[in-house]
């Protein structure tokens, strides 16, 4: 099985409704190693960079302001980035995780447990997780400098 890493986001509305140690508890009991944490600000940039993929989408904007913390006006807004390392930790996670859509979501995992559709149509879903392992490396490499994980 190979060893891989991969990024968690917390994002905003995860830390304003006080969720990130509910989160981080059930990243922890999956058996995957934290190698990297930091609290910070999103940067438009950084948000755009992020969500590149999904630039043609009609719902890039609401993302981007999601991320940001402006979708819920959240004033300084922050989120913490993790990044995880095990053994197919990318599918591992993504199972505690759960779906993108909360209603899709199985219970028990993070977004069943915690996410929401807000009456806007928007999925408030608490956690990013990197999708697959191209995704997971770009990712890290984007929110982690080298020396900014321990391993």
């Amino acid at each position: 099985m190979p060893v891989e890493k991969t990024l968690i986001l917390i994002k905003p509305d995860g830390l304003k409704r006080k969720l990130t140690g509910l989160a981080m508890d059930r990243l922890e009991q999956g058996g995957f190693e934290l190698v990297g944490a930091k609290v910070l600000s999103v940067s438009e940039e950084l948000a755009k960079k992020h969500y590149d993929a999904l630039k043609d989408k009609p719902f890039f904007a609401n993302l981007i302001k999601y991320i940001r913390g402006e979708f819920h006006d959240i004033k300084n807004s922050k989120i913490v980035a993790l990044v995880y390392k095990g053994e197919n930790a990318i599918a591992g996670i993504r199972k505690i995780v759960g779906a993108t859509n909360p209603e899709d979501a199985e219970p028990g995992t993070i977004r069943g447990s915690f996410g929401r559709i807000s009456t806007k149509g928007q999925f408030e879903n608490v956690v990013h997780a990197s999708g697959n392992a191209e995704d997971a490396e770009r990712e890290v490499k984007l929110w982690f400098k080298p020396d900014e994980m321990v391993e």
